[in-house]
């Protein structure tokens, strides 16, 4: 039992103490192991490029699709048919926009820090055109867009959430495409 000092030492010595940030959203699926590089500082501030404003709304029935100019038609082709396993996804249901925004943007920057590369954006779907469910869709087809990091994104499979939900493929990190060349040099050999 607690004692009116006990209580007043835990108040004195937790008052300084702030809360995490709320990560609730996040579900991370694979375990990875951390990589050698810096780890940014929490107070580091980056700007959030990410344009608001009007946005002409993606009908319903139009599946979300994009792949930067260089990708192969059959990684978009295989991230579509849900061949990539996702290594982490982030749930954007029935938050604000300028929340989504900055939901969006940090969750990127972070798996982007953790070399996952398969993610799912978990948006919503609504009965209209102009529901909020799918202005935010059509928000989050805009700014993953805006990302040089982004590769491709489309539609995720029934499973995963339908025209709900995307797939989204991240670049590989400059370690992981050296390794990866270094790999398939071996094997020329």
């Amino acid at each position: 039992m607690m004692t009116c000092d006990d209580k007043d030492l835990f108040k004195e010595a937790m008052e300084d103490v702030k809360p995490l940030k709320d990560w609730s959203n996040v579900v991370f699926l694979q375990h990875k192991p951390p990589c050698n590089g810096r780890r940014p500082e929490v107070d580091e501030v980056e700007d959030n490029f990410l344009v608001t404003g009007y946005v002409d709304a993606i009908p319903i029935d139009i599946p979300l699709s994009y792949k930067q100019d260089g990708i192969q038609q059959g990684v978009l082709d295989k991230l579509s048919e849900g061949r990539y396993s996702i290594e982490a996804s982030l749930n954007l249901t029935r938050m604000p926009v300028e929340t989504c925004r900055q939901n969006l943007f940090a969750f990127i920057r972070r798996m982007q820090f953790e070399q996952r590369r398969t993610l799912l954006i978990i948006h919503g779907k609504g009965r209209h055109d102009n529901s909020h469910a799918n202005i935010v869709r059509s928000l989050v087809a805009r700014w993953l867009a805006q990302f040089e990091q982004v590769q491709a994104y489309c539609t995720a499979r029934p499973a995963h959430g339908g025209i709900g939900a995307c797939y989204v493929v991240l670049k590989k990190s400059a370690a992981a495409s050296s390794e990866n060349r270094e790999r398939f040099a071996r094997r020329k050999c």
